[in-house]
């Protein structure tokens, strides 16, 4: 018993790809994906101080960084409170600079990093 291709229309073509309309002046998905992934990391830092409460720490970073659950903030701030400083996250220069602002402007200190540095 021989196999044999399916008619058009029947499942066995060739599927073409479907064709993404962008808005001129607008990236693609793809483009915007592949720009974020070259540009280099930067990393967002909070820096202990002795002015601000834990539980108030806690909630900025929940507030201010995206996805930010209750057991990492945590952790964040438990870390920079031991060790001065911790890492709250890594992402493109633009973003850390928004979430460096962001956590100044609730009375954190923070600061940012190129993330190839010193790893």
């Amino acid at each position: 018993m021989a196999l044999s291709a399916a008619a058009p229309g029947k499942g066995g073509g060739v599927l073409d790809r479907p064709v993404e309309k962008i808005t001129p002046g607008r990236q693609s998905e793809f483009d915007v994906k592949k720009s974020r992934k070259m540009t280099p990391p930067f990393r967002v830092i909070l820096h202990n101080d002795n002015h601000n409460r834990r539980e108030y720490v806690v909630q900025v970073l929940m507030k201010v960084i995206p996805g930010m659950t209750v057991d990492n903030a945590l952790n964040i701030m438990q870390e920079a409170h031991v060790n001065g400083l911790s890492v709250v996250i890594v992402c493109s220069q633009s973003e850390a600079e928004e979430h460096c602002t962001s956590l100044r402007g609730n009375g954190l200190r923070s600061s940012i990093e190129p993330a190839s540095g010193g790893c």
